[in-house]
């Protein structure tokens, strides 16, 4: 038996991945402390900020019935967590240390309601040597400002990845794998738009 979904994130990015698999639902707002806890590694504060977003969008809805997904990214160089750029010179930093190196992408996801279960998604993106010329357009382009690690898979950020070993939609911020895995294990079925009486009879 399937429950009501809602989303515990506003990221447009996230939300399209999900209408990619036939999911589009009502977004509740979450206020969640995301500050790390001391010798906490990055999969672990990147699973405890999912689950604790899905609780929160689950407790503010106040009914059982209702099961809430909910996604937190890290992009990490070595035991370093990168989020989101103050300023330019904060995205300058970030960038001159991602390039020609290759970091972590950890995406952790969270699904509460009836049960609580989590997944985690594991990426490895390598930058080829970026120049001082290209960070600075890169910054004038608006696409770091709101992006961890200053950069987007999706967007122009693309031409500075020399390599990937893991999930696109991962690195994107919703690993589509794990997700529909969860979703599934809610009893929610990802495809059912596409899905016709003939496919069901089948």
């Amino acid at each position: 038996m399937s429950s009501t979904l809602f989303l515990a994130f506003i990221s447009p990015r996230r939300r399209e991945l999900l209408r990619q698999i036939g999911v589009d639902r009502t977004v509740v707002e979450v206020n969640v402390d995301e500050t790390p806890l001391p010798r906490e590694s990055p999969a672990e504060y990147v699973i405890r900020l999912a689950l604790a977003k899905a609780r929160a969008g689950h407790d503010n809805l106040g009914t059982r019935s209702a099961t809430v997904l909910a996604a937190d990214t890290a992009v990490v160089l070595g035991d370093e967590i990168m989020g989101k750029p103050a300023d330019k010179a904060m995205a300058a930093t970030m960038l001159r240390k991602l390039s020609g190196r290759t970091h972590k992408v950890l995406t952790g996801v969270a699904l509460v309601g009836r049960v609580e279960e989590t997944r985690l998604s594991v990426n490895r993106v390598s930058f080829r040597n970026l120049e001082a010329q290209e960070i600075q357009a890169y910054w004038s382009s608006g696409e770091p400002r709101d992006k961890a690690g200053s950069y987007g898979i999706q967007g122009l950020g693309a031409m500075f990845i020399s390599h990937l070993e893991g999930s696109f939609s991962g690195v994107m911020g919703l690993p589509l794998f794990e997700t529909a895995e969860l979703l599934q294990r809610a009893g929610i079925r990802p495809l059912r738009p596409w899905i016709t009486e003939e496919d069901l009879n089948e």
